[in-house]
């Protein structure tokens, strides 16, 4: 069975840009893990135990089979030797055959510097005569899920269509109240921007709601009838 680890900058990243696809494969049967590089925090309305419930709720609601929430700092995460380690080793002990990070394109310096460290992460990760702990790993493939700041066009590799989970995602994305619904006005743009965002990509494809994902390299298929 396919294990997959999904890697944010904060919680709720990889819930607001690739929630109905995690539901999706959990679904379909593949181990799907996450890993927060940050606890999300300080932010405006929030706190660390405000944040820690709220992933919390999501990961249930997920059904995945784990979370790991690192030490690192939000607001100022750097790709550096010791984040990567940090990452290499949570690789190393989830043994990922797919990694998902978040578009290389964004406002969010975090968000730029979650990508660097995971893409440097993977490759530490096999490592032999190495302080990092556990055996040797490398995740075969490395696909990019859209949760960038920056208003913008991409052109995706590929869009799952995760119509049937959409409705799922959105109560999801609702869970964080302190980011994302902790007024009606807010909670009515954020709603609105998703799913927008999710009809514009499922339309491309003809189906109701659709997530993009970007590639560095080229994505193979193994029988034509997997194209939607």
């Amino acid at each position: 069975m396919t294990t997959i680890l999904v890697i944010a900058p904060h919680p709720d990243d990889a819930e607001g840009g690739m929630g109905g696809s995690i539901l999706k494969l959990v679904t379909l049967g593949y181990d799907v893990h996450i890993l927060d590089l940050t606890n999300g925090e300080p932010t405006p309305h929030g706190s660390p135990e405000i944040r820690q419930k709220e992933w919390e709720q999501s990961t249930a609601l997920l059904g995945i089979k784990s979370r790991t929430v690192l030490d690192l700092p939000n607001r100022y995460l750097m790709d550096g030797i010791e984040s990567r380690k940090k990452v290499a080793a949570v690789i190393r002990k989830i043994r990922p055959h797919v990694l998902f990070l978040p578009y290389w394109v964004d406002a969010h310096p975090d968000h730029v510097q979650a990508t660097q460290i995971g893409e440097a992460a993977r490759f530490y990760a096999k490592l032999t005569k190495s302080d990092i702990p556990g055996e040797p790993c490398y995740p075969t493939h490395i696909y990019y899920y859209l949760c960038s700041h920056f208003r913008l066009h991409v052109t995706p590799s590929f869009i799952l269509d995760i119509s049937k989970e959409f409705e799922k995602k959105l109560r999801i994305a609702r869970v964080y109240q302190s980011q994302f619904a902790y007024d009606d006005d807010r909670w009515k743009y954020i709603s609105n921007s998703i799913t927008a965002r999710n009809q514009y990509y499922g339309n491309l494809i003809r189906v109701d709601y659709g997530e993009p994902f970007m590639s560095r390299e080229q994505v193979g298929l193994k029988d034509i009838r997997d194209i939607v």
